[in-house]
């Protein structure tokens, strides 16, 4: 694998992996602040995002050894609705920057599943901006956000709060793998 391609994998699964425990973090404080739905939400896209760490760490294939791993993530713990736009933040620049320029590199090396595995992700964290978005507009009037259900596709994270899907909209995934929260 190309060694650019391969930081660009690790400075990713650093950063899901970040926001993995994050969001586990924002999901416990969801809860004590009386939002269970959001908190639900929180940890549903904790796991979208160890979905994401680990496609990106299978992507590394054989590589082993010690590397440094620099990726950007928010700290601080403060009210749901912080909290929420925070998530938001951190969605947005993975769609916005990190990821689009991580494919391009991928593509331009020719690195096939590195490609796959962002793109799965890209495509999720896209979803994520938009419930997190959803999840602040309902705690900002007051409110828990509503949901039927919340459901999470572990092979690449993508997020219902519908339970409507038959086939994961995203990689196609048959709806009986989706794990609710």
């Amino acid at each position: 694998m190309n060694a650019m391609t391969a930081e660009n994998l690790r400075s990713a699964f650093g950063g899901e992996s970040q926001a993995h425990m994050r969001y586990r973090i924002w999901g416990d404080k969801a809860k004590k602040d009386g939002f269970p739905t959001v908190a639900r939400l929180f940890m549903a896209t904790s796991d979208a995002e160890e979905v994401h760490a680990t496609l990106h760490f299978k992507a590394l294939k054989d590589i082993s050894g010690d590397f440094l791993v620099a990726s950007g993530a928010g700290f601080g713990l403060s009210h749901t609705s912080d909290n929420l736009q925070g998530a938001i933040d951190g969605e947005l620049h993975e769609v916005n920057q990190m990821y689009p320029a991580y494919i391009a590199v991928a593509e331009m090396q020719g690195e096939k599943t590195a490609v796959s595995a962002m793109r799965f992700a890209i495509e999720a964290e896209k979803v994520h901006a938009d419930l997190f978005t959803k999840a602040k507009e309902a705690v900002d009037a007051g409110k828990d956000l509503e949901a039927k259900v919340i459901e999470l596709c572990p092979v690449c994270g993508y997020i219902s709060l519908t339970g409507e899907e038959d086939n994961c909209p995203l990689c196609k995934a048959k709806k009986e793998l989706f794990i609710g929260y």
